[in-house]
């Protein structure tokens, strides 16, 4: 087995994109590819931007190719698809483009299987700075964005979830958040645990981000019996994320709601909506553990088979964080970690456990 042992430097690089190209020819035995040519960059509740996106790592040699940093195990033509996510002050101002430094010992040359050392720049990804500018999908207090962007570990339940969809790899789910919502006293949940209506979320209105046409839904699945998923076995392509909305936003994006209440889908495909209209009600169908609400933005028109893109919110209030290192369970009270008072912010991304009050 060949193995690729990494070191990756990324580099943030401000001039505009006019071609990119290396002269005189290199080799370059290990290939870094972007899983895409272009990337968003997004603002987020901690006052950073944050970039998130993939590279592809493939050997193509017969020689063993070791790197400092990252280390990767790769049989002959393997490839291997590493997760990134940067975040930077914004008052360096925004890159327009991302380049990528690799140091490998690989082989030498064409016909020099000798492993020497050798650098190059690879992988030029674009910031596209256009992204949606949304209102919130649910309404009223002690909204707790689980499961969100950006966690300090890349394999988070959403940011991992690459799936092989139609012949290709989305990840449609980078920015996905799980709406969870704590009571007055900072509950989950009160009572029984296998009872969907125990749950503070269960059953709240889901409404419109924005003005658009309803281009999918499903409102025939049971609620799953929480505090576990259901087999995996049950699970497919079409029941994965349960009763849904997708809602053509404009301008290439697409909002989509999941794990909804059955019966409670007030909308249909063609119908045209505006901006806080209800939706639906939060339930906790398909790939579910407990009631919520799970929203992504996508740029194109399938939940899993589309590549999901940042997005802001143009108003909110954030109340609390709770710390990525706490036990986020079932049991307990969260309400410690609420702010004395709650902050104001506009055109921000809201991040892992972040606590939001949206308005009426």
């Amino acid at each position: 087995m060949s193995r690729i042992v990494a070191f990756l430097a990324c580099l943030l690089v401000t001039f505009p994109l006019v071609g990119w190209s290396q002269s005189p020819d290199q080799f370059t035995p290990v290939v870094v590819s972007p899983l895409l040519p272009e990337t968003q960059q997004v603002l987020g509740t901690d006052g950073q931007y944050h970039v998130v996106y993939e590279l592809a790592f493939a050997n193509t040699r017969q020689t063993p190719a070791t790197l400092k940093t990252l280390t990767l195990a790769l049989d002959f033509n393997e490839t291997r698809l590493v997760l990134l996510h940067l975040a930077f002050d914004p008052s360096a101002g925004g890159p327009r483009q991302l380049v990528h430094r690799v140091a490998v010992l690989a082989a030498a040359d064409l016909g020099d299987l000798t492993p020497a050392l050798l650098s190059y720049t690879v992988a030029p990804v674009r910031i596209r700075p256009q992204i949606p500018v949304v209102g919130p999908p649910l309404t009223g207090k002690g909204w707790v964005a689980g499961n969100g962007c950006c966690e300090a570990k890349a394999e988070g339940t959403h940011r991992d979830t690459g799936l092989p969809i139609n012949g290709q790899l989305y990840f449609a789910q980078r920015y996905a958040i799980d709406w969870v919502r704590l009571d007055a006293e900072g509950r989950l949940v009160h009572g029984d645990l296998s009872d969907v209506h125990s749950y503070t979320a269960y059953g709240a209105d889901v409404v419109a981000v924005a003005d658009g046409v309803i281009v999918e839904t499903r409102d025939d699945l049971a609620d799953q019996v929480p505090p576990n998923l259901p087999d995996p076995k049950t699970i497919t392509a079409q029941t994965l994320l349960g009763n849904h909305v997708i809602q053509d936003i404009g301008d290439g994006f697409f909002a989509f709601y999941a794990h909804l209440q059955p019966g409670s889908v007030v909308v249909a495909p063609g119908d045209r909506v505006s901006r806080g209209q209800v939706l639906a009600k939060l339930g906790n169908t398909g790939n579910s553990s407990m009631p919520h609400l799970h929203f992504h933005i996508m740029a194109g028109p399938s939940a899993i088979g589309s590549n999901g893109i940042p997005y802001v919110i143009d108003q909110f209030l954030l109340a609390g964080q709770i710390p990525v290192d706490v036990s986020f369970g079932l049991e307990g009270s969260f309400n410690q970690y609420r702010f004395p008072q709650s902050i104001a912010v506009q055109r921000q991304f809201p991040l892992d456990l972040v606590i939001v009050d949206f308005t009426p």
